[in-house]
């Protein structure tokens, strides 16, 4: 299992239009044969950056992933809305369980 954690610290004149396009990455992610989870959201304490943390069953999960046309969109606007360079981690998971048992 791999888990990506991505952070983008926006503009805050491209935030929304940021925002708008991460949404429409989300609905075609999750559908990705592979993805086990997809989730985007705003930093709670910094209200221009957007955290994604996306969990995929393997490699070739990801690259599906990374090959869908919104996913392209965003990457290539990205530069234009960020303020700061990116933050990303890979983490490769040997196992998992639900919290609590």
């Amino acid at each position: 299992m791999i888990i990506v954690r991505f952070k983008a610290k926006c503009r805050p004149d491209k935030i929304l239009e940021a925002i708008s396009a991460f949404e429409g990455g989300v609905a075609p992610s999750r559908r990705v044969k592979g993805v086990i989870h997809f989730d985007i959201a705003r930093d709670l304490t910094d209200p221009d950056a957007i955290v994604a943390t996306e969990v995929f069953e393997d490699k070739g999960a990801l690259a599906r992933q990374e090959v869908l046309p919104s996913v392209q969109q965003i990457i290539g606007k990205l530069p234009g809305w960020l303020a700061a360079p990116p933050e990303a981690t890979i983490y490769h998971i040997s196992s998992s369980e639900p919290w609590g048992s």
